[in-house]
């Protein structure tokens, strides 16, 4: 039994593998897989979204579809960019260009009136058909200039106050450790292995 990740972010596949090894399973992202599937992201929670990625690949007989839907709310902001993240200001518009102009969009603001959040629901799909989801979130608020080269997307601007540094400036390993997506996988771990019990 392996695990196919939807999805093909190279950045998110090795935070994934990462947190998911000691499950003792090879963990392939859909290239890997050789799945190629056009999947159409229109629900309106993260929960929706995650669900749709795994139900466009699977089930599958030799594999746990895992896929996940993940996204940055600014409180200010009305919960935005939300589901909407990864095509905020448009599909192929860069982080840096959607991370000024957050920045620019929270002059005014203050302290924690600059609170958000990462949140992220992990969804698997199992051979059977079985469905579960899982979410976490990482609480911050956002920084008055982008910080750090790790990490991806919003990291840079995403300040965490009690680590006085932004995501980007952590270590993969210190950013698992809290991170959202860290959190859920961690929660979908448990989930799994009653699955694999249950099956044996």
């Amino acid at each position: 039994m392996k695990i196919i990740f939807a999805t093909g972010n190279a950045g998110k596949m090795k935070e994934i593998r990462e947190i998911l090894k000691d499950l003792g399973m090879e963990v392939l992202s859909m290239k890997d897989a050789g799945i190629t599937a056009d999947i159409v992201e229109d629900g309106t929670t993260f929960e929706e979204n995650a669900l749709i990625k795994v139900r466009a690949i699977g089930p599958m007989d030799d594999a746990i579809i895992l896929a996940d839907d993940s996204g940055l709310e600014i409180d200010a902001l009305n919960k935005e960019p939300g589901v909407y993240s990864a095509r905020y200001l448009g599909e192929d518009t860069s982080y840096e260009i959607k991370n000024k102009t957050i920045i620019a969009r929270l002059s005014d603001t203050v302290g924690s009136e600059r609170s958000c959040r990462y949140r992220c629901v992990i969804a698997a799909m199992f051979p059977d058909g079985f469905e579960n989801t899982v979410s976490g979130s990482m609480e911050g608020v956002i920084s008055h200039f982008p910080a750090g080269d790790g990490g991806f997307g919003y990291d840079p601007i995403f300040y965490i106050p009690e680590l006085k540094k932004t995501v980007a400036e952590m270590t993969m390993d210190e950013k698992n450790l809290i991170s959202h997506r860290g959190l859920a996988l961690e929660g979908i771990k448990p989930v799994i292995k009653n699955w694999l019990e249950l099956h044996a």
